[in-house]
């Protein structure tokens, strides 16, 4: 399988970007990370500078290739994840972005969204992309661009723009402006991308008033995306594999068999499960998705997304400053006292899958005198346990049986939580060895495309258990319907 040489995986998040180094076991060998700013220039909206990012990605990769640790070890190829649906649209020629990226969280394009819907457009967008009528996809943030900036569409009417999402924009970079591409995963979080022909679909784009000229060009998963030029990075090496964020993440999990599901605790949480060859129409508000393109075979997945997890973590941190260190929480969550009936529901971007409110804000429900910083913490964790509920409930409801998670992201390195997982799901969670599982899935996708690995199989053997979490026979029937009610509060305060 292994000749020595290392594969590098850029993993361009919601709030820093990462390079890491791999080997073909998939053990780490160098990392580097750059935090970068977020931008809040409205309510509910969410803005990145993409100079920022490709600053931040630059520093890491040149830092990890240049690592002691790397040695005179060859690197074969570079795969790419990325924050899926933030959008960004630059000018062919300077390669400049004429707006900031508009970031996935965003919410400013309900009201568009809204208007889409009440014009009949959302049945013929759920049958082709698998998607609902949401500002989170990339769609309406593009029109919203080529709106407001002066100029902007009539530019990219004549072909002068370029749109993407942040693989497609470090791609171009990258390669010094030679590839305009995407993957199918990234292209099927666009609602402009039909998942079942796997084309970008004219009547979508019609819909979202979205011109042809700005697109990518469409490529799978594994695949030939250009080589990276020496005077970029330093040296020549192949761009071969992309996928967003939750799909590298599955593959990184190894999720290859029809019903494997996995759920990451990163900025916001994500639920992907593998239904195989042909795409589900979900009954429950989730989201029908491409898992992977391989060889021009589509893997299709269910999906629940949840736009706040450890974002409400980073919130209890940098918002109200109630601890100093994520690692704090897991202490504090054991030490709360548990019957004390404190929620919170964090939607500070809205609410995602099953309820897609882009209007709900969050909210702290139940304080007494009694409270302190301990039950706030408590009742955060536990908001993300009740959120993957909903999302696993809707699963099981569309037919998916589920009987194992496996998890990753920052999160479940807290084994409260990743136990109080296990017990309101009644089912067993399983954490990996390796648990940079979403880094890991570009690496994969790479790593297939230039044959360090013959086969799916070749990865799987890679995937190692550091910890089962097993359920305990507890009744949360009443925690839930707390819960229940505090989101209906939530929401029924944003409708009035």
């Amino acid at each position: 399988m292994a000749n020595g040489a290392l594969i590098l995986a850029i993993d361009q998040g919601t709030t820093s970007s990462r390079a890491i180094l791999f080997d073909p076991e998939g053990e780490t060998v160098a990392v580097s990370q750059f935090e970068f700013s977020q931008i809040f220039p409205d309510d509910g909206w969410v803005e990145h500078d993409p100079e920022e990012i490709w600053d931040t990605t630059l520093r890491a990769v040149r830092e990890v290739l240049g690592s002691n640790a790397r040695g005179n070890r060859a690197v074969a190829a570079i795969g790419i994840t990325n924050q899926r649906e933030t959008s960004v649209v630059w000018d062919r020629v300077t390669g400049k972005p004429v707006y900031n990226a508009i970031v996935w969280q965003d919410r400013r394009t309900a009201d568009d969204c809204r208007l889409l819907e009440s014009n009949g457009h959302l049945d013929v967008v759920r049958q082709k992309t698998g998607l609902l009528l949401d500002p989170y996809f990339s769609a309406t943030k593009v029109a919203w661009i080529l709106d407001r900036v002066p100029g902007a569409r009539e530019s990219a009417v004549d072909g002068n723009l370029a749109f993407g999402t942040i693989d497609s924009f470090l791609i171009w970079r990258l390669t010094k402006g030679r590839v305009h591409a995407t993957d199918a995963t990234n292209a099927s979080r666009t609602s402009l991308f039909n998942i079942v022909t796997q084309n970008w679909d004219d009547e979508l784009l019609d819909i979202f008033r979205v011109p042809a000229q700005v697109l990518p060009t469409v490529m799978d998963s594994a695949d030939d995306f250009g080589i990276a030029d020496s005077t970029v990075i330093g040296e020549q090496i192949p761009i071969a594999g992309v996928a967003g964020d939750q799909q590298a993440a599955a593959i990184g999990q190894c999720c290859f068999d029809v019903g494997s599901l996995k759920s990451t605790y990163g900025t916001g949480c994500f639920a992907l499960v593998n239904t195989g060859p042909k795409p589900i129409t979900s009954d429950h508000r989730l989201l029908s998705t491409i898992a992977y393109r391989l060889d021009g075979q589509v893997t299709y997945a269910l999906e629940g997304s949840i736009f706040v997890a450890g974002a409400a973590v980073q919130w209890l941190r940098d918002g109200i400053k109630i601890i100093d260190h994520a690692a704090e929480t897991e202490a504090l969550a054991s030490d709360a006292e548990p019957s004390s009936g404190l929620m919170v529901v964090p939607a500070f971007t809205g609410l995602g899958a099953p309820y897609w409110d882009p209007d709900s804000r969050a909210a702290i429900l139940g304080m007494s005198r009694a409270t302190n910083r301990a039950d706030i913490v408590r009742a955060t964790l536990r908001s993300i346990c009740y959120q993957t509920h909903d999302l696993v409930t809707a699963m099981r409801e569309d037919g998916v049986a589920v009987h194992t998670l496996k998890v990753d992201g920052g999160m479940v390195a807290n084994n409260w939580f990743t136990q109080g997982l296990a017990d309101l799901l009644s089912v067993e969670v399983d954490r990996p060895v390796i648990m940079e599982t979403t880094a890991l899935g570009a690496a994969y996708l790479a790593g297939l495309q230039v044959g360090l690995y013959g086969s799916l199989d070749d990865i799987r053997t890679n995937w190692s258990l550091d910890r089962r979490f097993e359920p305990a026979a507890i009744d949360s029937s009443e925690k839930l319907k707390r819960w229940k009610r505090a989101v209906a509060a939530v929401r029924s305060f944003a409708d009035d």
